[in-house]
């Protein structure tokens, strides 16, 4: 799939002195919200991708960076859970219009559900496409797997800089990310989003493992929820054939 040409000059939505830079292009349907992962930006090749398949078939999409991500005000640093969740509400309340899908990838995932939990009393998405959600990864797939001298160097020093596949840059994970993390669980009982889930996830993935994703499900008795395992997928399911798959859900709803 070709790219999308870089010609669409970012839009800036001013939240509590944030900044935060969207992309929204008008057509038919409810509007596609992508909500990236940790770390990540409107620039990525899902992102990226969406925004092509609605020019090509005039279907309107939203894409924003949270705060402290790509063209958005502030540091990454400062971010928390709570910051970005804020942050994806604003721009959805005041962009998305009526029943919108809901596209999370990783965190997006995570804070898509958050959003949609917090919608429910006046605007119900349509559906949630999640990408190898990261739900609770603050407590699930970091504090819990950090070492002993992790887990001290945060609590002493306030931050500790992890390394990763993704970046040549450490990524600072403070104390209050952790800390913040803790208001968001949903891990624990049952919750009911009052729309359609499909999940996409690779078996491979490293980062958020399909048990995860499983764990997720068996917390949604209440909803209808598809989930499509990509046999040899990784966390980022970025190839030519996920991506068509991704579109493909999206184009459904």
């Amino acid at each position: 799939m070709s790219s999308l040409p870089n010609s669409i000059t970012p839009h800036y939505h001013n939240i509590n002195n944030r900044r935060i830079a969207y992309e929204f292009i008008a057509g038919e349907g409810p509007v596609t919200v992508w909500l990236g992962g940790y770390k990540s930006d409107m620039k990525s090749t899902k992102a990226e991708a969406l925004m092509e398949w609605g020019q090509r078939n005039n279907r309107a999409v939203l894409r924003f960076d949270y705060s402290g991500h790509g063209l958005s005000s502030e540091k990454f640093e400062n971010g928390t859970i709570s910051t970005w969740l804020e942050d994806a509400c604003s721009v959805i309340e005041a962009y998305a219009g009526t029943a919108p899908v809901l596209v999370g990838s990783s965190m997006g995932g995570w804070i898509a559900i958050l959003a949609a939990l917090k919608m429910k009393t006046k605007n119900i998405p349509s559906a949630l496409v999640l990408i190898a959600p990261a739900i609770d990864f603050t407590e699930e797939l970091m504090w819990k797997a950090f070492s002993p001298e992790i887990r001290d160097q945060i609590e002493t020093a306030g931050v500790w800089l992890r390394y990763s596949q993704y970046s040549p840059d450490p990524t600072p994970v403070t104390r209050r990310f952790i800390e913040d993390g803790r208001k968001h669980l949903l891990f624990g009982k049952s919750f009911e989003l009052g729309c359609k889930v499909h999940i996409l996830q690779g078996q491979k993935d490293p980062d958020v493992p399909w048990q995860h994703t499983m764990k997720l499900v068996s917390h949604l008795p209440h909803d209808e929820v598809v989930i499509t395992i990509i046999n040899d997928g990784d966390h980022r399911l970025s190839r030519g054939d996920d991506i068509a798959k991704l579109v493909e859900i999206v184009a459904s709803f």
